[in-house]
């Protein structure tokens, strides 16, 4: 089988684990908790994405790494990361909060995006070898930020739950 197709198929799977993990384990946790504390929890998970800053470290990654897409993925996972972060310090200044967990939800999933099309286009599939220890990034941990960026929009956009009267 071809590394292209290694990928790929390894790409599918990760959402397929995921989304099968998602639906069982972490909705119904995320739907059972406060509005708040449910974006809280995304946060947290999006607050490491200053890890994405790996793609431009040599020797972690390959040589012939396509650098349009390294670049960009690494300063865009780090600006979703600190906004995240920004989100978890200012939950207590509520407008804030609710600003930074609009804009590192927007600037995350538009760095996803923006990442497989950067990707298809320096043909990554085909080198994935070279993103070295980077590899398990986009298999493994986009595909749970997507799926929780869009459950970060969904609950931003859904009526809150009423709450039953004593």
């Amino acid at each position: 089988m071809s590394t292209e197709n290694i990928f790929n198929a390894h790409l599918v799977l990760g959402y397929v684990a995921w989304l099968l993990c998602y639906r069982v384990y972490i909705w119904p946790r995320l739907k059972s908790m406060d509005r708040v504390e449910a974006q809280r929890a995304i946060a947290t998970l999006h607050s490491f994405r200053f890890f994405g800053l790996v793609f431009l470290v040599p020797g972690v990654v390959g040589s012939h790494l396509p650098g349009g897409f390294a670049a960009f993925a690494a300063y865009a996972d780090l600006a979703t990361g600190v906004l995240a972060m920004l989100a978890l310090l200012t939950v207590r200044a509520r407008p804030l909060f609710w600003l930074f967990v609009v804009a590192f939800n927007l600037v995350g999933v538009a760095d996803l995006f923006l990442d497989y099309y950067h990707a298809v286009q320096a043909n990554l599939p085909a080198v994935a070898g070279e993103l070295g220890a980077t590899y398990a990034i986009p298999i493994i941990y986009v595909p749970l930020l997507m799926i929780t960026h869009i459950a970060a929009f969904y609950m931003l956009v859904r009526p809150p739950a009423r709450q039953a009267s004593v």
